[in-house]
């Protein structure tokens, strides 16, 4: 259960901290956010990242090992890279509606999916 509450926070961080470091470009296209400055940008990113880590910093500790979770530190950062390349992903796809996913994502993602197969492989 712990692993299923590590992956759920980590899907939850990542949701955060996409919204953070790229919602502001999207945010732009609205007239009175246009004419912030980027000091009022970093400040509501930073906000938004907050969350961030209210969900990173438990998934971390419920996930790992040492805290009597069922992942090793390794394995907790490769799941955390692989849920932010989904979670962009999909961000892209949803709120940039000018990308598109082509063959060479899949691949990609193909890829990631062996690499954590392989991180738990023993």
């Amino acid at each position: 259960m712990k692993g299923f509450y590590t992956i759920v926070l980590l899907i939850l961080s990542n949701s955060f901290m996409t919204f953070a470091w790229y919602g502001h470009l999207k945010f732009a296209e609205w007239k009175w956010f246009s004419k912030l400055g980027l000091l009022s940008i970093i400040l509501i990113s930073w906000g938004i990242a907050l969350f961030e880590y209210l969900f990173q910093v438990p998934a971390n500790k419920i996930g790992f090992q040492n805290n009597g979770g069922p992942f090793s530190l390794i394995q907790l950062k490769v799941i955390q890279e692989v849920i932010t390349l989904i979670v962009f992903a999909i961000f892209t796809l949803v709120v940039f509606k000018t990308e598109t996913f082509r063959f060479n994502h899949i691949i990609a993602f193909v890829l990631l999916v062996l690499a954590v197969y392989f991180m738990f492989k023993k």
